[in-house]
């Protein structure tokens, strides 16, 4: 179902930066810790991108609830910190690189000291037998595992506390059950002698962590460039200008609604508003993916963040902050980066009992190796073994860094998804139903036909300029498109003197007169013959229609043409439809227009079937209809419109696709529908079910992965066919593999997309 928004009484949700976790258990761990509190509603934890999102029960004050937060993320072993305006965000991001160059220097130090106890290891097979002595063991495996591993000790310790288990506390056991048994074998040899020890195990594995962790964490900063790209789009300061019209730079944070800022060419624009004075074009591709600059002048609506080309321009100010439509798009992609697909809360339900489950395998092949004689030296590294390639770090890291990846490649490409679940729902959709006018169409009429009277003996060029002159001063619609099409055409008509309009009927006045059918037949009039056959032809097409008479002095008007206004399709509605049909997807119209011009537009495009004259307020109806299969099964629906009139069709149907056409509905669409597209091209409806199902693969593909690394890796280790050390490489592989797989999304090219070659979808 398309999502819904919070009312005025709810709480803003709060989000944070959680530093410290490293699986799914640890997602777990943390989203019971906020559940628990009494003031949040609900509370969403997403590894990939390190976050959480709390929601909280109204009434409640935000600074307060933070703090608590807070207090309680540390008592459960990880760090929190309040992302509440861009100086905790930017503290966010420098805490982030201060870790990452910590955790680099830590990596380095780690295979450093890691590698002269693995090297006699790798020279014993080559029948070189350089084994170090034990002390020098000793001394390079140490720092290893209590400086460099105390981290997974802390964690550990903290989860196995709280009554869990994670990550940490497999690496912690198996890693000191390694590097104790070793200590214990070196005392118990006599003085000179070379025992087998498991030094190289523990510093190695430890070392094949944290560089699984550094690998993923670097791919994770990848994912995560869809939001930093739309953050960086909000420049620092603004040209403000005071009642003498004299320019000012200010920080942002001083810009509010009424104020007259100056754009200068190439400068970003800092918020939303309209232009007051000036023209120029605006590079608004951040926002729509449109590659061609929008020409703006006074009037024209100017978004937060947008690029002005060439030209000064003067704005006044219409939203600022959080209110602007930049800071709803980044409120919309990070609401879809960190929210829960079904099949996430399945895989945490599997996370929280996984640790428990991997612990007692350790102790069953422990305790079976040392019962079967194998002894004791043995049955405990086949069990460090088990302990260590069954962290379920890919397990946490398949859902989340999927839907970052396909949520950033759609945003890229003027397609918002607004929530996890309208992405998962996506890929199933059966029926794409469209809106008519501005989504199909262009949204505006057309002069489709001028067809003269041969009696009448008035020159193709006299007849439109005479039309349009009449029309000129006019703003209805049809008026509009007269006038455009003698434009188009080379002449600047001037507005006619002394016109008369006659309501409901049409215009009059020097010696010219538009008619109405209606009012043709009130003269008395009858369209001449040679017109006949056009005038059929345009009716079929659904076309609406006027007439051109002159006042030549004759006891009536005599009829000169016949003009037929269409809305004319998008130029790549067709194309739109057709792909859909290419996917298998049954294509219907459900529209409020007649049924003749709605049956020529489904002709045209070959749309599967039309539905003509649907009031908005029966549209979603019709929707719940078509939910309703042959034979009763149900079908999921997508129904796509501008976000305005059709609002209750998009809320009704399973998937709601709104289309922000330009000159507005894209502040009503961000809020309706499931999936929002930015800008009015029909093709990426398919690109939006191209992600959807791309994203859907890339997740059962992660987690068939990450399954297999334990469902195979898991009994290897327990028959004692795998070493700790190579079981730690094999885990850190399983969440580097993860990710990876994840990251080949970015490369889509989307139908509707940019100009460039179109790559199939991963």
């Amino acid at each position: 179902m398309a999502s819904t928004t919070a009312t005025p009484d709810t709480p803003q949700p709060l989000d944070f930066a959680i530093q410290g976790m490293t699986c799914a258990a640890c997602v777990g761990r943390v989203e019971r810790a906020l559940r628990k509190l009494p003031f949040v509603a609900d509370a969403q934890v997403n590894l990939a991108s390190e976050s959480a999102r709390v929601a909280l029960r109204a009434g409640q004050a935000e600074e307060q609830a933070a703090d608590e937060v807070a207090a309680a993320v540390e008592r459960a072993g990880y760090h929190a910190l309040w992302l509440h305006d861009r100086e905790s965000d930017a503290r966010r991001d420098a805490e982030a690189r201060e870790h990452a160059r910590r955790e680099t220097l830590h990596l380095a130090l780690a295979l450093v000291l890691a590698a002269p106890l693995v090297l006699p290891m790798l020279l014993d097979l080559l029948g070189l037998h350089l084994m170090l002595p034990p002390a020098l063991q000793f001394a390079l495996a140490a720092p290893v595992q209590f400086w460099l591993g105390a981290r997974f000790y802390r964690a550990g310790w903290s989860a196995a506390r709280a009554g869990s288990g994670n990550m940490d506390l497999l690496v912690a056991i198996g890693t000191s059950a390694a590097f104790g048994l070793s200590c214990w074998l070196w005392w118990r040899t006599p003085d000179g002698g070379m025992p087998h020890l498991y030094f190289e195990s523990a510093a190695v594995v430890i070392a094949l962590v944290l560089l699984g962790k550094w690998l993923e964490a670097r791919a994770r900063r990848q994912t995560a460039q869809a939001i930093r790209a739309l953050e960086a789009l909000r420049p620092e300061t603004a040209r403000r200008l005071d009642a003498d019209g004299r320019e000012s730079e200010v920080p942002l944070a001083q810009v509010h609604v009424g104020d007259l800022l100056a754009l200068r060419p190439g400068e970003r624009t800092p918020a939303d508003g309209e232009v007051v004075e000036g023209h120029g074009h605006v590079d608004e591709s951040m926002l729509t993916g449109e590659p061609l600059p929008v020409a703006k002048g006074p009037g024209a609506k100017l978004s937060g963040g947008t690029i002005n080309g060439e030209g000064r321009l003067v704005m006044r100010v219409t939203a600022v902050g959080s209110r602007t439509l930049l800071a709803g798009i980044i409120r919309l992609v990070a609401d879809a980066q960190a929210a829960k697909p079904p099949i996430q809360r399945l895989v945490d339900r599997v996370a929280a009992v996984f640790v428990p489950v991997v612990l007692a395998i350790a102790a069953a092949t422990a305790v079976g190796w040392w019962w079967s004689g194998a002894g004791a030296e043995a049955a405990l590294i086949r069990a460090v073994a088990v302990l260590v390639i069954a962290c379920p770090c890919a397990l946490g890291l398949a859902t989340p860094a999927a839907i970052m990846a396909g949520t950033g490649v759609a945003a890229r490409h003027g397609i918002l998804i607004k929530d996890a679940q309208a992405l998962e729902l996506a890929h199933r959709v059966q029926v794409v139903a469209f809106d008519k006018t501005g989504t199909l169409t262009q949204g505006r009429p057309q002069l489709a036909g001028f067809e003269l009277a041969a009696e009448a003996g008035v020159p193709h060029e006299a007849a439109l300029e005479a039309a349009a002159s009449l029309q000129a001063a006019s703003e209805h619609p049809l008026a509009r498109a007269v006038v455009e099409a003698s434009r188009a055409e080379g002449r600047s008509p001037a507005a006619a003197a002394s016109v008369q309009s006659v309501p409901g009927k049409g215009l009059q006045g020097a010696g010219w007169i538009i008619a109405s059918s209606g009012w043709l037949a009130e003269l008395g009039l009858q369209p001449p013959a040679a017109l006949q056959a056009r005038l059929a032809y345009w009716q079929a097409q659904g076309a609406s229609l006027s007439w051109l008479l002159r006042e030549a002095g004759a006891p009536r008007p005599q009829v000169v043409a016949l003009m037929a206004f269409t809305d004319t399709l998008k130029p790549q509605a067709a194309e739109a439809v057709a792909r859909l049909r290419q996917l298998g997807l049954r294509t219907v119209l459900v529209s409020g227009d007649n049924r003749a011009a709605a049956q020529a537009v489904g002709g045209r495009l070959q749309l599967d079937e039309v539905l003509a004259e649907v009031l908005p307020q029966d549209k979603a109806a019709k929707v719940r209809e078509l939910q309703h299969g042959p034979g009763g099964r149900a079908r999921i629906v997508a129904m796509v419109g501008d976000g305005i009139n059709d609002a209750p069709a998009l809320a009704a149907a399973d998937v709601g696709i709104a289309m922000a056409n330009p000159g507005g509905g894209t502040d009503v669409a961000l809020h309706t529908a499931g999936i929002t597209l930015m800008r009015g091209d029909p093709l990426l409806v398919a690109g939006a079910i191209a992600v959807s199902r791309a994203t859907t693969r890339k997740i059962w593909q992660n987690l068939f992965w990450a399954s297999v690394y334990n469902l195979v890796g898991i009994p290897l280790a327990a028959a004692g066919l795998l070493s700790p050390v190579v079981a730690g490489a094999a885990m850190a592989l399983s969440s580097v593999s993860v990710v990876s797989n994840a990251l080949l999304l970015s490369r889509m090219r989307l139908p509707g997309g940019d100009a460039g070659s179109r790559k199939p979808a991963a």
